[in-house]
């Protein structure tokens, strides 16, 4: 077997963090508890790594270790922009975070760094899979006027729902969810960057399929995760979007804003990567 391709020894590890984490978790051992989410999602990045580059030859962490920082810290970045728009719309809270600022923080730092990794890193694993390999649509470019309309579509998806008053403004974080897709993809394609767009237009939907079962996948265990942890956020979702229905503490139409937010982390990522040239990080 090629030695590339073997099952890394960081991805072990990640096993075994993701395993002693639940176990010290359901001991109710305080300090697991509280930062759970962080310490159970960077075990679940390492395992994912190393499924990746067992089933690819190639992977984030083991061939672009550079990368995988950078990554990390525009996931932090890109996160905040969404907690920006939180603070308006009001749809969820944090419960159980430690009460010191600084550690507080520190809290959020790691947990929000794990954001794009973890859906990323999940569709790697499923392209290594053979997940839609076969996979086709007719090749057809995509015309300026729709590129254009999406482009605006986006701002505008971006922009009204901070201008609504808050009674208004609560429903409207599906918006937010796709406005970035909208927005960026034309920019993404423009710039050469890695386009769902451009995919799509050269007949392969398969980039895109990926993306919305990582979304899936990755927001099925956040809301699972999040369930037990000590630490964790609530949801305020107004009636109807919460009719009483639940996938653990997740409204069930909620859990219909994962897979877009995918393509949206996927979208911020690349335009991001290309502005600060993390192609060529190693």
């Amino acid at each position: 077997m090629d030695q590339e391709r073997q099952f890394p020894w960081y991805g072990w590890l990640g096993v075994a963090i993701v395993l002693v984490a639940e176990a010290l978790l359901f001991a109710r051992q305080p300090f697991v508890g509280r930062w759970f989410t962080p310490i159970v999602w960077t075990g679940y990045i390492l395992f994912a790594d190393g499924l990746a580059l067992r089933l690819r030859g190639h992977s984030l962490i083991h061939d672009r270790p550079r990368e995988a920082l950078l990554m990390a810290w525009l996931s932090v970045g890109c996160w905040l922009i969404f907690e920006a728009y939180n603070m308006h719309l009001r749809n969820w809270y944090y419960v159980g975070v430690p009460e010191n600022s600084w550690v507080r923080n520190l809290a959020y730092l790691w947990s929000f760094a794990t954001i794009f990794p973890g859906i990323l890193e999940t569709a790697d694993v499923l392209e290594g899979a053979g997940l839609f390999r076969a996979a086709r649509i007719r090749p057809r470019e995509m015309s300026p006027l729709w590129l254009a309309v999406s482009f605006l579509l986006g701002i505008a998806c971006l922009v009204i729902p901070p201008l609504l008053p808050l009674r208004v403004a609560r429903y409207t974080f599906a918006f937010v969810w796709v406005g970035f897709v909208l927005f960026l993809e034309p920019l993404n394609r423009a710039l050469g960057a890695p386009s769902v767009y451009r995919s799509l237009e050269e007949g392969n939907p398969r980039p895109l399929y990926l993306l919305l079962v990582a979304g899936g996948i990755c927001g099925l265990l956040w809301e699972f995760w999040n369930f037990w942890a000590m630490a964790g956020w609530r949801y305020t979702l107004p009636w109807p979007l919460d009719f009483g229905v639940y996938y653990f503490r997740m409204p069930i139409l909620g859990m219909l804003g994962f897979p877009p937010f995918a393509l949206e982390c996927y979208a911020m990522y690349h335009f991001l990567r290309r502005m600060l040239r993390g192609d060529q990080y190693r």
